[in-house]
């Protein structure tokens, strides 16, 4: 709570006061963010021109998780709360059911626009699940940036749904023995 009190120019006592305790605090700041979510969610779909690239997008939002592995165990930390917290963990599952319900609408989206030929409800979870499992995947391995990662990633997952791959330029990046994408794209030349 000092640290938190110092950044925000108060004392610790004030901030003990108001909020209670450090864990009050922090479930105040989750109960915002998850109600924020979709909001969040309609801002990066507005920042995209397709919806296909705003599921891209997502998946590169989510890298922001991993800007280092430091970060990324700083994010674990924080998980592991959120899972171990009935509190915490009901502003997960809304914020969870939030992002889910918004990558359906996107997938919807794509498949009328023809740029995806898919089950929406299917493949919105297997995104979310990709996502999650490739955090801890780049965790492990540490090739390249997460962002890297997970993009290599979310192309893997998209391309057999995406109508045709002939007249595509940007074919999925393949993961190398190494697991870097670069050892794929050199083995392909």
């Amino acid at each position: 709570m000092a640290e938190i009190a110092t950044e925000a120019g108060v004392t610790a006592g004030a901030l003990v006061q108001r909020f209670g305790s450090k864990r009050d605090l922090l479930l105040l700041l989750f109960k915002q963010s998850a109600g924020s979510a979709g909001e969040m969610m309609r801002a990066l779909r507005a920042h995209h021109a397709s919806p296909l690239a705003a599921l891209r997008g997502y998946a590169t939002c989510m890298a922001d998780l991993a800007k280092s592995p430091a970060a990324f165990v700083r994010n674990l930390a924080y998980l592991e709360i959120d899972l171990a917290d009935p509190d915490f963990h009901a502003c997960l599952l809304q914020q969870a059911r939030v992002t889910r319900a918004a990558l359906r609408r996107w997938i919807v989206e794509a498949v009328a626009a023809g740029e995806l030929d898919a089950e929406p409800s299917t493949l919105a979870r297997t995104i979310e699940t990709m996502v999650t499992g490739s955090l801890m995947t780049w965790a492990t391995y540490r090739r390249g940036s997460a962002a890297q990662w997970i993009r290599a990633d979310v192309d893997a997952v998209l391309a057999p749904y995406l109508p045709t791959r002939s007249d595509r330029a940007d074919v999925p990046a393949r993961r190398g023995s190494d697991g870097s994408p670069a050892a794929a794209r050199r083995r392909s030349r």
